[in-house]
């Protein structure tokens, strides 16, 4: 997606641990238009008419996902990182290391928003290693749902969660892949 590749170079940021700084439009301060624009690419790749849910980890990729499932007119749930006092009910579970905070984080879903035979598509702003999106694919299991695809953002392709999605065969796409990060340069992978 040229616009996205455009702002990563115009205003992203390769940060010490290959973090990849892009705060300004996508996961901190939110360009809404750019969003729309991103959430019309996601549906050129998957059949959204077979997609009842879309399912994303807290907290950096729920406003992608928001406006994806607000464009396509499908409800939107988010795994959270902690308990509230607000769940009620039993919780699937699923725990992951956070590439981003450098520690393990359980990933909690109400059994009331993610039942058997949901089909569901997996929406986020970054994939590094895939940790959140397997902590996420493995909520699907649990729940006996369905695993429509996954779709990510921005892949950082030189970390291998990307391929290792590829290689399982899920139906997986990123609108741009990074293949590599330096802070004086960005190369990204030619569709």
């Amino acid at each position: 997606m040229q616009a996205l590749k455009e702002r990563i170079k115009r205003e992203g940021k390769v940060l010490p641990g290959n973090i990849i700084k892009v705060d300004g439009f996508l996961n901190h301060r939110v360009d809404c238009a750019l969003l729309g624009e991103m959430a019309d690419a996601f549906a050129a790749l998957f059949d959204l008419s077979g997609v009842d849910l879309v399912l994303t980890a807290e907290a950096s990729g729920i406003a992608l996902a928001s406006i994806c499932a607000y464009r396509w007119n499908k409800p939107m749930i988010f795994a959270k990182k902690a308990k509230s006092d607000n769940i009620e009910g039993g919780l699937f579970k699923s725990e992951i290391m956070s590439y981003t905070y450098g520690k393990k984080v359980t990933l909690i879903l109400s059994r009331q928003w993610l039942t058997p035979g949901t089909r569901v598509l997996i929406i986020d702003d970054f994939m590094a290693r895939g940790e959140a999106v397997r902590g996420l694919c493995g909520l699907v299991e649990q729940a006996g749902a369905e695993l429509v695809g996954v779709g990510i953002a921005v892949e950082k392709g030189f970390q291998g969660g990307g391929d290792r999605l590829r290689e399982l065969g899920v139906n997986y796409h990123a609108l741009v892949v990074i293949d590599e990060a330096k802070p004086d340069h960005i190369t990204f992978r030619e569709d």
